[in-house]
């Protein structure tokens, strides 16, 4: 039996596709227990008689102190992010945002990919950015940490120890053909989200301008030149899977880019490989927090082709913000998430 009382987690936001992940995740986590800030009044889906969940309480940085929250989930657009975060920190609890308002480094970089001002340029350096796999240490001592986009989290997976190894011709370009559930869109009803829409349909969407793009620019180190990335909505609830192409270099066999990637993953609990000339499809990662990659080479040609699966609202969102959680606050980090 544990000897430990559970902490207590808010989750601001948690009406939204991410933060009702949350709530669920969160339920069955052996360490942490949800608590709903409420931050707007909205409709919402009516509760069954005698199963009223997790504890509501009206959100405010007073609510952070009394209710004892050790951490809070903020599953907000960037700029209901930005507005609340200072309070919070202020408060003393750990926050861990699933916008992107922390992710990109700077003010600059940011207005120019999310197209508005950002309102509190002096947390950017404070803030850890929150791809377990790289940034582990600076999470664990972190007080504000950004949890990566979806898109960037599959990205930056199968390509950084790839480029780390300088086995990527990167003047050829690299290719990364993005396709995603339509959940990764947010609650938030809009036309090209509605069935009608989406149902029979596959569409792209923000060509040459994602605001993920930049995420992984920064975090693999590869030029905007370097790298053609398309977003694509398929007529499914929730998945990502990435399709990435490039040239390799000083690579005789497909076993030389096994071999660099289990260096890189063979401890991480949450990155699974697959045998090369085999690969994940949406299926094989649904409802976890794990990240698949697979991959087939053409050693006569040069020609890689890697492919990567996540749940958008699992390694993508929620799951990968519960894994930080578990980092920020000494918790085993796969507490809650296998």
């Amino acid at each position: 039996m544990n000897n430990y009382s559970p902490i207590r987690a808010g989750i601001v936001g948690f009406r939204g596709y991410s933060g009702a992940e949350m709530v669920r995740i969160l339920s069955r986590h052996p360490r942490a227990e949800p608590v709903l800030l409420e931050h707007l009044e909205k409709e919402e889906r009516p509760r069954p008689v005698g199963h009223p969940g997790p504890p509501r309480v009206p959100f405010a940085p007073e609510a952070v102190r009394s209710e004892g929250l050790a951490a809070v989930f903020l599953a907000t657009p960037a700029d209901v992010s930005m507005q609340l975060a200072p309070a919070l920190l202020a408060s003393g609890a750990k926050v861990i945002d699933l916008s992107g308002a922390f992710r990109l480094g700077t003010a600059e970089n940011f207005e120019r990919w999310y197209h508005e001002p950002h309102t509190q340029p002096g947390l950017l350096k404070q803030a850890a950015y929150g791809l377990p796999e790289f940034c582990r240490g600076r999470i664990a001592e972190a007080q504000l940490i950004a949890n990566p986009g979806c898109y960037p989290t599959a990205a930056n997976l199968a390509l950084k120890p790839l480029i780390d190894a300088d086995v990527i011709e990167r003047e050829a370009g690299i290719v990364c053909d993005a396709k995603s559930g339509v959940s990764g869109a947010g609650r938030k009803p809009t036309l090209k989200t509605s069935f009608c829409e989406v149902t029979g349909n596959f569409s792209t969407y923000a060509i040459l301008e994602h605001r993920h793009v930049p995420e992984i620019l920064r975090t693999s180190g590869i030029g905007e030149s370097e790298l053609s990335f398309t977003a694509q909505l398929i007529p499914i609830h929730r998945g990502i899977l990435e399709t990435i192409y490039f040239r390799a270099k000083n690579v005789s066999s497909s076993g030389v880019l096994f071999d660099i990637y289990h260096a890189r993953y063979a401890a991480e609990p949450f990155v699974r490989l697959y045998e090369p000339g085999n690969v994940p499809d949406i299926r094989s990662i649904s409802d976890t927090n794990f990240c698949d990659i697979g991959f087939q080479y053409d050693a006569p040609s040069r020609r890689a082709v890697i492919v990567a699966a996540i749940d958008n609202l699992g390694k993508g969102a929620a799951g990968q913000a519960v894994q930080n959680m578990n980092l920020a606050l000494g918790f085993e980090e796969t507490a809650g998430l296998l």
